[in-house]
């Protein structure tokens, strides 16, 4: 088999679901059916669970015809977990699974906060809140400082050895083993050692089991921790060129390729750059 010219590692909030409605567009998962019957492997890296992106990306992949042998794979819940489109098996680090106490916080708290986020319980490392799609961004951003805040407060006052951006909380052995890492819409209490960099190391060991690996690579994201694939995949010396479909706009000065969709963000961006790579 011949290397495929190239790989596509992609975050699924933003570049692929909407962040507003959580759901993919259809003209999206045709376009990427078309890579994957191609040969092009695809790694789905991102902080969703892996129900999540079996029932939004792979079971529509499949209701579309995706072929048996294409190499589609999933690490989720930011390297804690994955799964491979081809046989459906979930995994899980247990290592990077985070303490009871986290999710009973989360159930405690969410009777203060159920105005403006859920508990996501289908997360089998991580403990997550998300946004309701029913409440205005600007409001769930409001209430989403304040559940950090108390989420913080519940953690530290349990001893679990946290952070939360650059405040560092640790535990009786001076660690900080968790984090708790708020987005757009969700906040995640998560291993300090997960991350999207894992995410791209733990894909291409999956692929590198059902195939070659190409040497040039294109990573798509919402956020700046979407940038840690593109920089795992540039130090083991590939070509990478990273897609930042953010409303604030791509970095400068990384040493790879960045670009931009010109007046698109988000899933619209991440459709009409898959769009762009189909073959003429």
């Amino acid at each position: 088999m011949d290397a495929p010219p190239f790989g596509l590692f992609l975050d699924v909030d933003g570049p692929v679901s909407s962040p507003a409605t959580r759901t993919v567009p259809a003209p999206l998962l045709d376009d990427l059916l078309t890579l994957l019957a191609r040969g092009i492997p695809v790694v789905l890296n991102t902080g969703r669970s892996t129900d999540f992106v079996l029932a939004q990306v792979v079971a529509p992949l499949r209701d579309r015809g995706l072929p048996a042998g294409a190499r589609l794979h999933a690490v989720c819940e930011k390297g804690a977990t994955w799964v491979s489109a081809g046989d459906g098996r979930v995994h899980a680090d247990p290592e990077l699974t985070v303490p009871a106490v986290c999710h009973e916080l989360l159930e405690t708290l969410i009777a203060d906060y159920g105005d403006a986020m859920f508990v996501d319980r289908t997360k089998r490392a991580m403990a997550t809140v998300e946004a309701r799609t029913d409440v205005p961004p600007e409001v769930y951003g409001r209430r989403q400082r304040e559940f950090d805040a108390d989420l913080l407060a519940g953690l530290t006052a349990a001893r679990l050895g946290v952070r939360l951006r650059d405040q560092r909380f640790p535990d009786a052995d001076g660690r900080t083993p968790w984090r708790i890492d708020p987005s757009v819409i969700a906040t995640d209490v998560e291993a300090d050692a997960s991350g999207k960099a894992l995410g791209a190391r733990r894909g291409l060991a999956l692929l590198a089991a059902d195939g070659p690996l190409p040497r040039a690579w294109h990573t798509v994201g919402d956020s700046r921790s979407d940038y840690a694939m593109a920089d795992e995949l540039h130090g083991r010396g590939d070509d990478v060129t990273h897609v930042d479909v953010s409303p604030q706009g791509p970095l400068t000065g990384t040493p790879y390729a960045v670009t931009a969709v010109p007046g698109l963000v988000y899933e619209a961006a991440g459709a009409a750059y898959l769009s762009g790579l189909l073959p003429t």
